[in-house]
């Protein structure tokens, strides 16, 4: 086919850059605003979703409309290009667990600032690739424990602003359902106690980035150390909200600030203090206890799953000593995470955090086993590579190597040359001009420009024909890797 050109060129290009829109690919819905692959029907006072929709459409606006039910029949054909679809403003208390078999690529879903109740039984299971959820400003007070099933690929969940009462958390511990999660908005919910020792258990990404105020929240040390910790640490969801972070100390009318609990009566709490020990598989550590309170009443550590060890001698690999430190045995990689140990004392309350990292190898195993043989194996292989060069690169001295045409060299080797002299060899001599070289052996120059034994440095001649300046001869290499001269 040849180049495009002639009175037609505009005609065709003008083609191509119109939009896709006519009766094969669906027409641009009535009081809808159409642009490439944007459909965008807000503020249209649709009390459904337009039909039939355009399949490639890749954003679906419907915000601010009366769309009060989501059902599984509206969007009557797969949409695999959408992939951002906006459902806020509308009034919403329903959505069919259907809803979402017609979209399987979607990624943003918007269905903040609407008045759905609950999150029912694998409601998003459908969204499998789905990375942004907006469920803000709802009436939220239920959610199913199967409702973020298969959201393998979530990255931020926005909650805030609904009634929840309580959210369950052990969903996130183990990381399995929600891998990529990390941001989760519960803020200005119905949360009276927090787990902390749920929180302690999840992913270090999460848990800095979990908002939690605006929650009429029992005041108790635990939570004030949580705060506390993310203040020490500059975290947005500390920094940014510290005056809506607040609780409610018992028989009180009133909230007070959180991090204003420390060394307030009755709790008297104070800060935790953190430390950080790494280890490797299979063993033994000692997590050290070391408070400054004196007269301590009680003592128990918490593990990263939330679990207590109350009883000296405790169960398994886990063992709380006579001194209030904690022994763990045989470790295993799911050992790792924050151990907590809280002190009571006659006035306050202290909690220390130690970090612990499990390295996911034995100390004297088969890591250092490899280093070892890899170790070995390139110095072998550069044993091999040197003898080579100094079998093969040795220059011959044979006379059968030589040309027999060749003169012999002249006896004008420098005594004073070396492999590492930055003198060239010079091509030929240039007539008229004497030789400056003196003769270094009777019989020829030694390898690397050594002496030969026997030879006698001989005088420069006074008188007579000009000589002729040494050819360097191409078929002999000096070795640079023996430091005894060879004989022939």
């Amino acid at each position: 086919m040849g180049a495009l050109g002639g009175p037609a060129a505009p005609l065709l290009l003008a083609l191509a850059l119109l939009p896709p829109w006519g009766p094969a690919s669906g027409t641009c819905p009535p009081r809808c605003v159409c642009a490439s692959n944007i459909l965008s029907c807000s503020q249209a006072v649709l009390s459904s979703v337009p039909a039939p929709l355009p399949r490639f459409t890749a954003v679906l606006d419907l915000s601010h409309n009366n769309v009060t039910r989501l059902r599984a029949d509206w969007a009557p054909g797969r949409l695999a290009h959408l992939h951002a679809l906006l459902l806020s403003h509308n009034g919403l208390s329903f959505v069919s667990t259907e809803a979402f078999a017609h979209v399987p690529h979607l990624r943003h879903l918007d269905l903040s600032s609407n008045r759905l109740r609950a999150l029912e039984e694998n409601l998003f299971s459908d969204l499998a690739e789905l990375e942004v959820l907006l469920l803000y400003n709802n009436e939220i007070s239920a959610v199913d424990r199967t409702a973020f099933d298969n959201l393998g690929r979530l990255r931020k969940l926005y909650l805030g602003q609904n009634r929840i009462a309580r959210f369950p958390l052990e969903l996130l511990r183990d990381g399995s359902r929600l891998p990529q999660l990390a941001l989760l908005d519960l803020s200005a919910n119905r949360l009276r106690s927090l787990p902390v020792g749920e929180l302690q258990a999840l992913p270090a990404w999460l848990r800095d980035r979990l908002y939690l105020h605006g929650n009429p929240l029992a005041c108790d040390c635990p939570l004030f150390q949580l705060v506390a910790r993310g203040r020490r640490r500059r975290l947005s969801a500390v920094m940014d909200f510290q005056e809506e972070l607040r609780c409610l100390l018992p028989a009180a009318a009133t909230p007070v600030g959180i991090l204003a609990l420390a060394g307030r009566q009755p709790l008297n709490c104070s800060e935790a203090r953190e430390a950080v020990l790494e280890a490797h598989l299979g063993d033994t550590v000692t997590l050290g206890c070391d408070t400054r309170l004196r007269g301590v009443r009680s003592r128990h550590w918490v593990t990263p799953g939330g679990e207590r060890v109350l009883e000296e001698g405790g169960n398994g690999s886990a063992a709380l000593l006579a001194n209030g430190s904690l022994q763990l045995r045989a470790l295993r990689p799911e050992d790792a995470g924050t151990y907590a140990c809280w002190v009571g004392g006659p006035l306050l309350n202290e909690t220390l955090y130690v970090e612990l990292l499990v390295h996911n190898f034995t100390l004297h195993g088969p890591h250092d086993t490899l280093n070892t043989a890899y170790t070995t194996l390139v110095g072998c292989i550069l044993s091999v590579v040197l003898v080579l060069i100094y079998l093969y690169l040795t220059p011959c001295r044979c006379c059968c190597c030589r040309g027999a045409d060749k003169p012999p060299a002249p006896r004008d080797d420098s005594i004073n040359s070396s492999v590492l002299s930055t003198t060239p060899n010079h091509a030929a001599g240039v007539p008229g001009e004497p030789s400056r070289s003196h003769s270094a052996s009777a019989t020829g120059p030694g390898q690397n420009g050594r002496f030969k034994v026997g030879g006698t440095p001989q005088p420069p001649p006074r008188h007579g024909p000009k000589v002729q300046r040494k050819v360097s001869d191409p078929d002999s290499v000096s070795s640079v890797f023996s430091d005894t001269p060879i004989v022939v």
